[in-house]
C-alpha cells in the first residue's frame, strides 16, 4: 500500500481535522453504494479507510512517522515478523530444531532419547517397564495475518478473501458480530510441518465509515432535516446498509429525537440483527431574513429551561 498521506491527499503536518475532511471527501465520492459497477472504486475505498484508520490514531500515526511501523501498521522488522507476511514463529507453533526433540551442535544431542532413558526408555527402566508413547509429529507454525473488512461487509457478514503468503486466495466467513481483535482461524493454511499444516490466524480489523457509527449490533445515524421539515412534518429518505429508505419524521419534530428503523444494523448470533437508529438534526435556512419573520411570528416560551431549575 502507498503513502497513507498521499492516499488521502493531505501533508505530513495535516491536522486531525483537515485528515477527516480529506477522508470523508474522498468516502463519499468512492464509496460501493455509489459505484456498484467499479470494482476498482471499491478496492480505493478499502485503501483510503485503512490510511484513515492509520493516520486517526494518535498512537499508530506517531508510531508511522517515526518509521517503527509501515503503512499495514506492521511492526518494521528485518526478520519480516508481524501480521501482514506472517511470521513463520507465530501462533505458538514449533520453531525450526523443535518439536519431538531438541539438537544441539554438528553431531546433534537428541533430548528426546535422554529422556527416554529416564522415563522407561533406556538402560535405566525397570523391566518389563511401559515404554511411553512419542508424541505425534508437531503440525508447523500458525501464520497470522491482519485484514480490514469494512463497515457494511461486518454489518451484513459478506463473505471475506484473503491472500495468503504463498500468494493463493482463500475465501472465509465472518462471525456474526464480529469486531475489531477478533481473530477467526483458517484451518491447514499455515506453514508446512511433519505433522501437517499449521493454521492461519486472521485477525479482523473493522473499518470506519463516514457517516455511520457502531453502537453494539445497532447503527447510529446522525440526520439533518429542514426546519420546515420539523415543523410541518415530512417523509424523508434515509440511507442504510442496505439502500435508502422512506422515514416519517413527525410534525413538531426536536433535535436530538431519535427514531429506529427495525433490522437494519449489525448481524446478531441466530440470524436477527440490530437497528439502525436515527437522531434528527433540525438545520436552520440560510435565509436569515426569513427566519427573522418566522421568529417574530412564534410565541415566547418563558419555561423553556425550567428544567434546569431557571
Amino acid at each position: 500500500m502507498a503513502d497513507p498521506y498521499s492516499i488521502l491527499g493531505v501533508s505530513k503536518s495535516a491536522d486531525e481535522k483537515a485528515i477527516k475532511s480529506a477522508y470523508r471527501k474522498l468516502a463519499k465520492e468512492l464509496h460501493p453504494d455509489r459505484n456498484q459497477d467499479n470494482p476498482k472504486a471499491a478496492e480505493r475505498f478499502a485503501e483510503i479507510t485503512h490510511a484513515y484508520d492509520l493516520l486517526s490514531d494518535p498512537q499508530k500515526r506517531g508510531q508511522f512517522d517515526r518509521g517503527e511501523i509501515d503503512e499495514n501498521g506492521q511492526p518494521r522488522s528485518p526478520f519480516g515478523a508481524g501480521f501482514g507476511g506472517g511470521s513463520p514463529f507465530s501462533g505458538g507453533g514449533p520453531r525450526p530444531g523443535q518439536g519431538g526433540s531438541f539438537e544441539f551442535g554438528a553431531g546433534g544431542i537428541d533430548l528426546g532419547d535422554i529422556f527416554d532413558g529416564l522415563f522407561g526408555g533406556g538402560a535405566g527402566a525397570r523391566p518389563g517397564g511401559p515404554r511411553p508413547q512419542s508424541s505425534p509429529p508437531p503440525k508447523g507454525a500458525n501464520i497470522a495475518y491482519d485484514h480490514l473488512v469494512s463497515f457494511t461487509d461486518a454489518a451484513k457478514l459478506e463473505p471475506q478473501r484473503i491472500t495468503l503468503r504463498d500468494g493463493k486466495t482463500v475465501e472465509f466467513k465472518l462471525p456474526a458480530g464480529a469486531v475489531s481483535g477478533q481473530q477467526i482461524r483458517i484451518p491447514g493454511k499455515g506453514a508446512a510441518g511433519p505433522g501437517g499444516n499449521g493454521d492461519a490466524m486472521v485477525t479482523l480489523k473493522i473499518g470506519k465509515h463516514p457517516f455511520y457509527e457502531r453502537d453494539g449490533d445497532n447503527i447510529r445515524l446522525e440526520l439533518p432535516i429542514s426546519l420546515k421539515e420539523a415543523i410541518k412534518g415530512a417523509k424523508v429518505k434515509v440511507p442504510t446498509i442496505d439502500g435508502a429508505v422512506m422515514l416519517s419524521v413527525p410534525a413538531g419534530a426536536q433535535s436530538g429525537t431519535t427514531m429506529r428503523i427495525k433490522g437494519r444494523g449489525f448481524a446478531k448470533k441466530g440470524g436477527e440483527r440490530g437497528d439502525q437508529l436515527v437522531t434528527l438534526h433540525i438545520r436552520l435556512p440560510a435565509d436569515t431574513a426569513a427566519l427573522a419573520a418566522l421568529a417574530e411570528a412564534l410565541p415566547d416560551d418563558p419555561n423553556i429551561r425550567s428544567d434546569l431549575g431557571l
